[in-house]
């Protein structure tokens, strides 16, 4: 999805999105995807994690990949190497459609949450670790066995969302929340109420030799930004994104276009 701008689309006890039908972005993640992405040294540093994830799933690529192997009545899920307790965090998930199954779930969980279970099952949201989106079926768990799990982002009696090969997920350790954007698009809160713990990005599998892919896009600490920054992000928002590529032809200095545009 790349570092792109996104349109808008607590309790103690983590509640559905159902019940908090707002899609404002979280404060600053703008901000966040308008910055140059990490580099390949920090994607690989919160990547998937070799030593905490199912016996049946390989990490590649220093921790960018995963691939499942084909193992029958088997539902495998893994973790990140880093836990968010703190500030904004955004990754993107890339599961290609034909490869997710009856059931490809994307999300976070604590460090105590199963990895494996012997069964196909929605394993991420099946207990109180855990929190995840079902990205074929459009459900919602935590603590859930599937049934009268609620839809998410909501819509009309009947419709449900398809879910493309890339996804953004947005955890805001602030706040409390966990949501998703997809196409350039914030889809609201999914959980709120997780506050006062750790979370690591998660997802579980049971489709043979699927391969999904994590991309960290950087985080952001809750701490007052310089007049300077504030500036530039209003310089940034009149702009708008269809013309930030014309800050090159502002009767500027070149040292102000290049903070302009991050570089």
């Amino acid at each position: 999805m790349g570092q792109t701008a996104l349109a808008g689309g607590g309790s103690s006890t983590p509640t559905p999105q159902t019940l908090y039908p707002d899609l404002s972005c979280p404060e600053g993640l703008e901000e966040l995807l308008s910055a140059p992405p990490p580099d390949l040294g920090a994607q690989q540093r919160h990547g998937w994690n070799p030593k905490d994830c199912s016996e049946n799933i390989e990490v590649k690529e220093g921790g960018l990949c995963f691939e499942r192997r084909p193992v029958a009545q088997s539902t495998d899920g893994a973790r990140g190497k880093k836990g968010y307790s703190r500030g904004l965090h955004a990754w993107e998930i890339s599961w290609p459609r034909e490869q997710r199954g009856t059931h490809a779930v994307v999300g976070v969980a604590t460090a105590l949450a199963p990895l494996q279970v012997d069964h196909y099952a929605a394993l991420l949201g099946s207990n109180s670790e855990s929190w995840g989106w079902d990205i074929g079926r459009g459900k919602l768990y935590h603590q859930s066995k599937g049934f009268g799990a609620p839809q998410y982002p909501a819509r009309p009696q009947g419709e449900q969302l398809e879910v493309p090969e890339r996804l953004l997920v947005v955890l805001d350790m602030e706040e409390g929340t966990l949501g998703y954007a997809i196409g350039g698009t914030y889809l609201g809160p999914a959980f709120r109420g997780l506050k006062g713990r750790t979370l690591y990005p998660a997802v579980s599998a049971v489709w043979g030799q699927c391969q999904v892919r994590i991309s960290y896009l950087g985080g952001r600490r809750a701490e007052p930004h310089s007049l300077l920054h504030l500036s530039r992000l209003c310089v940034r928002h009149a702009l708008g994104d269809t013309r930030l590529g014309q800050v090159s032809a502002l009767p500027l200095p070149p040292a102000m276009k290049r903070y302009l545009l991050y570089q």
